[in-house]
């Protein structure tokens, strides 16, 4: 499965949260320094979709704010299970 989505550092606490359009927002507790960031973002898919950390790769957006990640062992059955009981974006 793969995602695109938009990742905001310096969050309160981590949270995945998807738009009305169906976009995807990820917000971050690390600083995007030294690729903190990158690595919380990559931890926290992993937890949220049940999968181990190595199952989670950054595709493309290391240093900008929209991200493409991939997610492997999760089809899109499972994952859009997972993305349709997020919270919506305000």
């Amino acid at each position: 499965m793969i995602l695109h989505l938009r990742a905001k550092p310096n969050a309160r606490h981590n949270q995945l949260l998807r738009a009305a359009d169906g976009s995807l927002t990820v917000r971050l507790k690390a600083p995007p320094q030294e690729g903190q960031a990158n690595a919380v973002l990559l931890a926290f898919l992993a937890e949220t979709f049940g999968v181990s950390k190595s199952s989670v790769t950054l595709l493309s957006g290391h240093t900008a704010p929209f991200k493409k990640v991939e997610i492997e062992g999760v089809s899109e059955a499972e994952g859009g299970q997972v993305l349709a009981h997020l919270p919506l974006q305000k």
